[in-house]
C-alpha cells in the first residue's frame, strides 16, 4: 500500500489537480491522508483519511504520519507530499528506485541557496524505516548555505536524524524549470511537480537574496537623519517585495491554469530521471 500524506492550507486550489495527477500516476493501491486548515468541509470526501489539525506545517506532517503509522505496514511506502505537489510520471517506480540503494528518497533544493534537507514537497520510505528514525519534520538543526549564514528550515530535524542514525538518502533534484526562477514552478527528478508557495505570498529566500541593498545604510546610524532615512529604506525594500511577489503571482496563475490539462502538461516534460548520489 502507498500512503500518501498531504496538507492544504485555506485554499481549495490545488485539491482536485493533485488528486487528478495521483490518479493518473499512481498505479498501485493508494490512501491519501490529508489535513485541511480553514477550507470548506466539502472536500474532504476527496480524501481517505481527514485529521483535524492547525498550526506549524511541519507539525501537520509529523501528525498525518503518526496516523498513518497506526495501519501501516513495514513495507508499506510512507509518501509526503505538499498540496501543490504531485506527480507526473510514475513516481512510486522512481522511489522504488532510489529505495534499493538507500533508505529515503526526498526532493533537495540545491538551488535554493544551497538548502541541504530533504524537503517534504515530496518524501518517499518505508513505515518501518520512518518508525526507525522516529521522523521528523521539524526545522532546528542547522546547515551553512551558500552564502556562508547557517540557516534552518522545515526537514532540518530530519537531516539531523539521518546523519545521526547514518542512513543513506537519495536526493531528488530538479530537472526542469518553467521560468527562469529557481526555486518555484519546478520538476524534480522528471516525475514530480512542485509549484512552491502554493499556499502563501510568492517570495522566496531567493527573491530576498536579488533585494538591492539599501541605499544609505549607514545613514540609518546616524542622529537626526537616520530614523527617517530607514523609514525610507523599509518601504522601498516594500516596494520591491510587493513588486516581485505581484509579478511572480502572475505567472503562478499561468502555469496552474495549463495544469489543468495533465495530457497538455506532460507533453511539456522530457528528459530521464535525475538523482542525486546517495548520501554517505
Amino acid at each position: 500500500m502507498i500512503y500518501v500524506a498531504t496538507v492544504h492550507w485555506r485554499s481549495d486550489a490545488w485539491i482536485e489537480i493533485q488528486a487528478a495527477y495521483l490518479e493518473r500516476h499512481i498505479t498501485e493501491p493508494f490512501r491519501v491522508f490529508a489535513c485541511l486548515e480553514d477550507i470548506d468541509e466539502r472536500f474532504t470526501d476527496r480524501f481517505d483519511v481527514v485529521v483535524p489539525a492547525a498550526g506549524p506545517h511541519a507539525g501537520k506532517l509529523n501528525l498525518l504520519a503518526q496516523h498513518i503509522l497506526d495501519e501501516a505496514d513495514p513495507d508499506d511506502l510512507l509518501m509526503f507530499l505538499d498540496g501543490d505537489a504531485f506527480p507526473i510520471a510514475d513516481v512510486v517506480g522512481a522511489s522504488r528506485a532510489a529505495l534499493q540503494r538507500s533508505e529515503l528518497v526526498a526532493i533537495r533544493r540545491d538551488e535554493n541557496l544551497g538548502d541541504l534537507q530533504p524537503h517534504p514537497s515530496f518524501c518517499v520510505t518505508t513505515a518501518s524505516t520512518w518508525r526507525r528514525l522516529r521522523g521528523d519534520w521539524l526545522s532546528g538543526y542547522g546547515w551553512i548555505r551558500a552564502d556562508g549564514t547557517t540557516v534552518t528550515d522545515v526537514g532540518g530535524n530530519l537531516l539531523f536524524l539521518l546523519e545521526a542514525s547514518h542512513t543513506t538518502w537519495t536526493p531528488l533534484l530538479r530537472t526542469h524549470q518553467f521560468t527562469e526562477h529557481p526555486i518555484w514552478f519546478g520538476v524534480y527528478g522528471s516525475v514530480v511537480y512542485h509549484h512552491g508557495a502554493g499556499f502563501r505570498p510568492v517570495l522566496s529566500r531567493w527573491d530576498e537574496a536579488e533585494r538591492p541593498e539599501p541605499a544609505l545604510r549607514a545613514a540609518e546610524r546616524l542622529p537626526g537623519v537616520g530614523r527617517p532615512v530607514a523609514r525610507w529604506n523599509r518601504r522601498r525594500a516594500e516596494r520591491w517585495n510587493t513588486r516581485r511577489s505581484g509579478e511572480a503571482a502572475s505567472v503562478s496563475a499561468d502555469i496552474r491554469a495549463k495544469i489543468q490539462d495533465p495530457r497538455a502538461f506532460t507533453d511539456l516534460l522530457s528528459g530521464n530521471i535525475s538523482l542525486g548520489p546517495p548520501t554517505d
